[in-house]
């Protein structure tokens, strides 16, 4: 995709418009230099024994047309960017035209989020306002990965539980969202060690939380869980400065059981929630981070 990218192609772009219009004009003149092609200037094609092509010329009002759609192509190429990479005299960009938006439309919404300002996160949760507007926020830059009602799917945390890998206090919400995450579960299955050995921790893994597993094989599994216990802690409950999952409840965001289980021994996992920072202004910021943190405090909910 590399060669998609080149400096090579904005050349390639700004000769083929070129030779694109220069082909036009040179039509429109071979068109203009018309020679009767017979005395009775017809072409010589006859078809139906009597139906006669004519070389007649062009019409002025489609001549005039063809005229002002090239000097038109020519004018706006000078004033806007069509050219490869030329910006063009006025220097518009999609880019800025987008940055101006965003721009009217913040300070167009700037006094609805002052009267937020001072609020504490247990009261933006509970106003109305906010949680409405919070809920439209989740909607359009949430939902897709962590679903209209927040509860996650496969790969993607529930935000409507306690099990948070990074934290789930207001202020670790709000760095979230700004920063964004990156979690990274390494191979592991190397420095576990044998194929038994990847077995036999899954079944340890699974005994931590309750859940059903083979005795015997988590038995021989415990040694062996000391490579892990860097990341998730010697007794397997995580670590959130490292979005470590606690490994000792029944929630699995990559799926339970032996198979799931040594998979991520053996192929391990790279998640990346994106950042919102330059996304989102620092006050739309702060009243989502409140509507996700409410979410998972019951005893914190806006009024109707």
């Amino acid at each position: 995709m590399s060669d998609f990218i080149s400096p090579g192609w904005s050349f390639f772009v700004a000769a083929a418009t070129v030779f694109g219009l220069l082909a036009c004009i040179l039509l429109l003149l071979i068109a203009s230099r018309r020679q009767p092609s017979a005395a009775d200037n017809t072409t010589g094609h006859v078809w139906d024994e009597d139906l006669r092509e004519l070389n007649n010329p062009l019409p002025l009002w489609w001549m005039g047309l063809f005229v002002l759609t090239v000097a038109f192509a020519g004018i706006y190429l000078a004033l806007y960017p069509g050219l490869g990479s030329a910006a063009g005299k006025l220097g518009w960009t999609s880019l800025g035209e987008h940055a101006a938006d965003v721009a009217q439309t913040r300070a167009a919404m700037a006094p609805v989020y002052a009267a937020f300002t001072g609020m504490t996160p247990e009261q933006l949760a509970k106003d109305p306002k906010a949680h409405a507007i919070g809920e439209r926020l989740f909607a359009n830059n949430c939902a897709q990965c962590h679903g209209a009602d927040a509860k996650g799917s496969k790969g993607f945390p529930n935000l409507t539980d306690n099990d948070w890998l990074w934290g789930g206090s207001y202020d670790t919400i709000v760095e979230t969202i700004t920063k964004g995450r990156e979690g990274n579960m390494p191979v592991m299955a190397p420095a576990v060690g044998s194929a038994e050995d990847v077995r036999n921790v899954a079944h340890y893994v699974m005994s931590l939380s309750g859940s059903p597993h083979n005795a015997l094989y988590a038995q021989l599994g415990k040694p062996k869980f000391v490579v892990c216990a860097a990341c998730h802690g010697p007794a397997g409950k995580g670590n959130q400065a490292l979005g470590a999952p606690n490994l000792t409840d029944k929630i699995w965001l990559h799926g339970w059981g032996e198979e799931a289980i040594m998979a991520m021994v053996n192929n391990g996992k790279h998640n990346v929630m994106p950042a919102h920072g330059e996304r989102l202004t620092p006050e739309q910021i702060r009243v989502l981070a409140a509507y996700v943190w409410g979410l998972s405090q019951p005893q914190v909910a806006a009024a109707p």
